[in-house]
């Protein structure tokens, strides 16, 4: 490829161009998550790329204010911002142009996000996302939904092998609230929390140590965790939170008896604006492959919950659906032949002018099959 070629073909770091087959496989499983989506109830949305910038980054959206693009509207001379995450758009339309329509509000989204920086477990700067949000709910059964249809939807495109990790970001916050501990030790308490750090969380816990000790440990599968969780004595906040966990757990092992579930109960790395409970579900084969849990959206605060799913992640582990056969129509083949061919499955692919190896000519454009004389037959 000649050096001029190459130049053109750059990227910046974190971007790559997507092409046909990989096209046709996201396009394919991003139609049947959403059409799962549509048959639970959801209706799809679909935002703008870009925004402005002080509604795109408020509330919920404040939490993605580093990793967003920001360029100037010639038209406004506002600052607009590139979206980096799509919920805080959903919120948005719920809470605005959406505001008189009955609650819940159910509603589903696909499309391209783009972020200043990738990570070492995502290098890429964008990618696709494909969710639902359930706005205004606050019962355990809309928490158990969302769950319930993250697992579904991915079952249904062939994702292999899931679980489920649940968490509640606050609750360690709470308890500490609720114990008196003062702002320091809470975050110092949060920090070894993060590490794992049983003897940190022994030194700086206080009254809170021993109970914070015992929800470490106890995290992991989830009749074992809840088990341990029950037998503690919590504060009043915290206390709300447990009984949200153990209801909608139980909705989910009634719907999926067979779906692993653990709990962390001391986890909240990754859960920005989440205020309760909250999830992320795993392929054993890819790892990490959704994140959704519970939030307060809008100005009015309404209770609200969703998830979001990453194609990036989940196209390696779910199998190519068959490409559509291709018949290469001759140059003069008359349209209502070639449209006949299509009504009948068929991807038709003309010739542009006239050749003398029809079967080459086929070959060389990826056909598997060619019309000749009114009948279509296989390249040989």
């Amino acid at each position: 490829m000649p050096a001029d070629a190459l130049n053109a073909a750059l990227l910046p770091a974190g971007l790559h161009d997507v092409l046909p087959s990989e096209a046709a496989h996201e396009a394919v499983a991003v139609e049947r998550l959403l059409a799962e989506f549509a048959a639970h109830g959801y209706r799809r949305v679909d935002p703008p790329l870009v925004e402005f910038e002080e509604n795109l980054l408020s509330g919920a959206g404040a939490a993605m204010a580093k990793q967003t693009f920001r360029v100037m509207d010639p038209h406004s001379q506002r600052m607009m911002a590139v979206r980096a995450d799509i919920t805080p758009q959903i919120v948005r339309i719920a809470t605005t142009r959406l505001a008189n329509e009955p609650r819940p509000l159910r509603l589903c989204y696909a499309g391209p996000v783009l972020r200043v920086n990738g990570s070492q477990l995502r290098p890429e700067r964008q990618f696709t996302q494909v969710g639902v949000e359930l706005i205004g709910a606050s019962e355990p059964d809309s928490d158990a939904e969302v769950v319930l249809l993250a697992v579904q939807a991915l079952s249904a495109i062939g994702v292999p092998h899931l679980s489920v990790d649940l968490c509640v970001p606050k609750m360690v916050e709470r308890i500490c609230a609720g114990l008196g501990l003062p702002d320091d030790e809470i975050r110092a308490l949060r920090a070894a929390l993060d590490r794992k750090d049983v003897a940190a969380v022994a030194e700086v816990g206080g009254p809170a140590a021993a109970l914070l000790e015992t929800l470490m440990s106890a995290s992991g599968p989830a009749d074992r965790a809840i088990r341990a969780l029950t037998a503690v004595e919590l504060p009043e906040e915290a206390e709300l939170d447990r009984r949200r966990l153990t209801s909608a757990l139980a909705v989910i092992r009634a719907a999926m008896p067979t779906l692993t579930v653990t709990i962390d109960l001391v986890e909240h790395r990754g859960f920005g604006y989440q205020t309760g409970l909250s999830f992320t579900v795993f392929s054993r084969d890819v790892g990490e492959v959704g994140q959704g849990g519970r939030y307060q959206a809008g100005v009015g605060k309404e209770r609200s919950t969703g998830f979001t799913l990453y194609m990036d992640y989940i196209l390696p582990a779910i199998p190519v659906a068959a490409a559509p056969t291709r018949v290469f129509v001759p140059h003069g083949t008359p349209w209502t032949v070639a449209a006949g061919l299509r009504a009948d499955g068929w991807v038709t692919v003309a010739g542009l002018a006239p050749v003398t190896d029809a079967v080459a000519e086929a070959k060389r454009l990826q056909c598997g099959h060619r019309l000749a004389d009114g009948v279509v037959h296989p390249v040989e």
